[in-house]
């Protein structure tokens, strides 16, 4: 009667260990490609605060922009120079969307690094030393 039921194959941790290894690798790519989106997303937002906070807008007199950024020159009470993402509130806004950005940023980078090293660890039985 053993004779007609097919053999099962199981399959055992030999054959599972290069399998969930390969998987492994992929997440720790799919986190670092995540964590090089994050350091590009909070470059552009710094760059736009930058911009924001440096450069001078408006109408022109002169050859110049009428209105100085806010952090290089004074404020013009002149109703010309009213744009509400150079006002204080505002920028504050993008500057705390910058350091999320960041920090977001930093800590996927340093999740990809941890998720890079042990996936290229020697051996699923190894354990570290010391």
């Amino acid at each position: 009667m053993t004779a007609d039921v097919p053999a099962q194959h199981t399959p055992d941790a030999a054959d599972a260990a290069p399998v969930r290894a390969e998987q492994e690798r992929r997440h720790a790519r799919r986190i670092e490609v995540w964590s090089m989106a994050w350091v590009l997303l909070a470059l552009v937002i710094w760059g736009w605060f930058a911009f924001l906070i440096l450069a001078d807008y408006g109408p022109e007199l002169d050859g110049r922009a009428l209105c100085r950024g806010p952090l290089v020159g004074p404020v013009y009470e002149d109703g010309r120079c009213s744009d509400s993402l150079r006002q204080w509130p505002a920028l504050l806004a993008i500057l705390a969307l910058a350091v999320i950005a960041t920090v977001s940023a930093a800590a996927t980078i340093v999740y990809a690094k941890v998720l890079s090293r042990l996936t290229h660890r020697d051996g699923p039985g190894v354990r570290p030393t010391g």
